[in-house]
């Protein structure tokens, strides 16, 4: 036995040299390349494909332009920088045992292929870079906070010509159209609206918005009000539009889309510089667009006209002016109800023909929106920068027929319609932003202090809505829709005074290095809310406070990151009579607070990014009203669930883009009790997003081909759960071939011809074809 254990000793002595003697060998044997890659005016060159030729490495370069190879033999090898728009570039270099050989390598812009990379402006699916998310330059791994990043180049490669069909490429964002006319995204068990635009407020809660002008779409989880405030923020979150800014060269893209139900839409870019030394940047994008409903009747016009400039006035000064211009002509979506008794359960059980309308598409829409945004960037020193803003967004309605049915049974329903209209609301934005980097004893920060001064008017005065049902039909038989002349004939002229508003905001952000890995974010808002009186409803004012906190540690440096933040929301609520003592009780502003902790990566020379994380959303304070009328603050509220994204481009030419989210949202504490423990409505269990694109890189070049999937659980469409939109799984398919000088898609939506619901119960386009043609100058 005791020879035994001697000669097993010293076979596991003989094995841990030997793995000693392969480490040595190995670390003696290897060395290291890293680099930086920038572009000819010397900004970082991001997304640069990186060959060691004749090896198995490639890189990609990070948003900074960096890549690094770790364990190369030592050797002389040949290093292949290209990117699109760019000339290729051949370096050679030196590899030495236990070295690291830096490169500073820049790219020179390729005549052939410069119009392709400016028009486009190409940018990585994979990009999460933003400076809008923090309101400061954070890197995703540095963020405790959950987003996604929706690129222009995603669009066109989809051929997506709506903002539905856009966001679907988030994880767990659902798109719904609101009767109004308007557009919401639900996600993390609450719908917002597309409220910021550029980070500042905007809204399409009556005019929508088109994709002309988008270079991409940021969606942010978890209530933001810290940052955003309650205006542009939901409970869930928000969404938030970055537009096309203008670039130092002069080119051009015209782009047709045609397709099912008469679709023509026909867009512009144009890109120029105004003077010689291109200080003066000019930029303008068109869209015009005309379609038919897949229904019987209905239609949507509209015209969208967005111009920007830039000024450089200095090398510390610079100003950046764009506009956005929005009319349509449309019908609206209808809204229906289901009665109690009408044994209905989901709209998969109405008798009516899919395709078929109740309503004439002469009971139409008309409206416009203008957006005026202004930002000053002053340099103030090499580590400190002023950023002022101020923004005005417009929306008017010059009418708005929307129809509305309520079904008794599977085959009647009770239609009438209502007008709405002269409408306006105006919302205007001061802003300013200091950001900074300082460092207190061995602590590095990046500093965050702003405040923002908003205004809102309107004027409710036009509204008109008819009294009562116009008719009571059996959807079976041979039924007419109904004419915009019998609407008018019944309409009474109603009025609705509005308040206007006026809030001031202050809010500061510091985010704490206490090393390289380790990081905290600190931030806090103060909000004050005032509103004027409105009719009966007395003048008020909330003050609220939002807090928010973050902690990030990179497990591998640069790469892998585990973070958790604790997130607050909230919505000011004006006083409300108590009919019992005839009192008016004072409400607080209803929170939402959120805590949440997960994983974020991005790996493999950045060829995948993920992000994983389990979320709680809580509301205490809540409104209810009593059986006499009263009214409490004290619904309870619970939205719990997972998020996962997952971006990579694991060969060149291969994309994946997926995504699943689950939500449990519940009321806890309600006016009925028999509603307490009942989901919320609007709320889907399951969400799914998948999306993957092969380009060819050699021969055939540009040509390429996608296929993709969404998947929406069921999900109430009232809180006392009876009745609900039913699941569905829509595949889309496309195939592109993409050139210098011009590029041609054609896109298949809904392949299986899903009859399928949004979840406000909007029926949705049956199988339909889309052909795009692009031409660059």
């Amino acid at each position: 036995m005791k020879y035994l254990k001697m000669k097993t000793l010293r076979f596991l002595f003989s094995i841990s040299m030997l793995f000693s003697a392969i480490s040595m060998f190995s670390q003696q044997n290897h060395g290291k390349i890293k680099g930086i890659i920038t572009t000819s005016d010397g900004a970082p060159a991001a997304d640069v494909n990186i060959i060691l030729k004749k090896t198995k490495y490639n890189a990609v370069t990070n948003d900074e332009g960096n890549f690094e190879f770790n364990r190369v033999a030592p050797n002389t090898y040949t290093l292949q920088v290209s990117l699109t728009g760019y000339e290729t570039l051949e370096q050679e270099v030196n590899v030495s045992e236990n070295e690291t050989t830096s490169l500073s390598l820049q790219l020179k812009v390729s005549n052939k292929e410069l119009q392709e990379v400016v028009v486009s402006g190409k940018k990585s699916i994979m990009s999460k870079k933003t400076d809008y998310v923090a309101r400061m330059p954070l890197a995703n791994l540095e963020n405790p906070q959950v987003y996604s990043v929706i690129h222009k180049e995603l669009l066109q490669e989809q051929v997506a010509v709506n903002i539905e069909t856009a966001i679907r490429n988030s994880a767990g964002a659902v798109p719904v159209s609101y009767p109004s006319g308007g557009i919401g995204i639900g996600f993390r068990g609450f719908t917002v609206g597309v409220n910021a635009r550029n980070g500042m407020e905007t809204v399409t809660g009556r005019s929508s918005i088109d994709l002309s002008n988008v270079e991409r779409i940021e969606v942010m989880k978890g209530p933001s009000g810290t940052l955003f405030g309650s205006s542009v923020s939901s409970f869930g979150g928000v969404v938030n539009l970055v537009t096309k800014k203008p670039f130092e060269t002069t080119a051009s893209e015209v782009t047709y889309t045609g397709g099912s139900f008469g679709l023509n839409r026909l867009t512009a870019d144009v890109n120029t510089p105004l003077n010689k030394e291109k200080t003066v940047l000019f930029r303008i994008n068109l869209a015009v667009n005309n379609e038919k409903s897949f229904l019987d009747y209905g239609f949507n016009k509209s015209l969208a006209v967005a111009p920007s400039l830039t000024f450089k006035a200095n090398d510390k000064l610079t100003f950046h002016f764009d506009a956005e211009l929005y009319n349509s002509n449309n019908t609206r979506r209808t809204y229906n109800t289901y009665d109690t008794a009408s044994g209905i359960n989901n709209p998969e059980q109405l008798k009516i023909d899919y395709k078929k309308s109740m309503f004439h598409d002469d009971n139409d829409a008309k409206t416009s929106a203008t957006k005026i945004f202004a930002q000053a960037e002053y340099e103030i020193s090499e580590n400190w920068k002023s950023t002022t803003i101020f923004s005005f967004v417009g929306e008017d309605v010059e009418r708005s027929y929307q129809s509305y049915a309520n079904w008794t049974s599977p085959t009647n329903a009770s239609r009438r319609v209502g007008l709405w209209g002269p409408i306006f609301n105006n919302y205007t934005n001061l802003q300013e932003n200091i950001n900074g980097q300082f460092s207190t004893w061995i602590f590095k920060h990046k500093f965050l202090a702003g405040i923002n001064l908003r205004k809102y008017e309107s004027n409710f005065s036009g509204g008109r809505t008819a009294t009562t049902y116009l008719d009571n039909i059996d959807v079976t038989t041979n039924f007419a829709p109904i004419r915009r002349k019998a609407v008018d004939a019944v309409l009474t002229l109603t009025t609705s005074p509005v308040g206007d508003q006026e809030t001031f905001s202050a809010y500061v952000c510091d985010v704490i290095n206490f090393t390289d890995r380790l990081s905290a974010m600190l931030s806090l808002r103060f909000d004050n809310f005032n509103r004027d009186q409105a009719g009966t409803v007395t003048a008020f004012h909330q003050n609220a406070l939002s807090p928010k906190f973050g902690l990030v540690y990179e497990i591998v440096k640069d790469q892998v990151s585990v973070f958790g933040n604790y997130m607050n929301g909230f919505q000011n609520y004006a006083p409300v009579p108590q009919p019992s003592s005839g009192e008016t009780l004072v409400l607080d502003p209803v929170y939402a607070n959120q805590y949440e902790g997960g994983i974020k990566a991005e790996t493999f020379n950045k060829k995948l990014s993920a992000t994983a994380s389990y979320y709680n959303i809580t509301i205490d304070n809540g409104t209810r009203t009593l059986a006499n009328g009263d009214t409490m603050q004290d619904v309870k509220q619970e939205s719990k669930g997972v998020d996962f994204e997952l971006i990579a481009k694991p060969i060149n030419g291969l994309s994946i883009i997926a995504g699943y989210a689950y939500n449990d949202n519940r009321i806890l504490k309600a006016t009925n009790p028999e509603l307490e423990g009942n989901k919320a409505a609007s709320s889907p269990e399951n969400v799914v997003n998948f999306w993957t694109t092969y380009t060819f890189q050699n021969k055939f070049k540009g040509l390429g081909f996608g296929i993709g999937a969404n998947y929406v659980d069921d999900n109430y469409f009232t809180v006392d759960n009876t009745f609900y939109m039913p699941s569905y799984m829509i595949y889309n398919a496309t195939a592109f071939y993409d050139q210098p000088n011009w590029r041609v898609g054609v896109k298949l939506n809904n392949i299986t011809n899903e009859k399928y619901w949004d979840i406000w119960g909007a029926s949705q386009a049956p199988t339909n074809l889309l052909v795009s043609l692009s031409l660059k100058f």
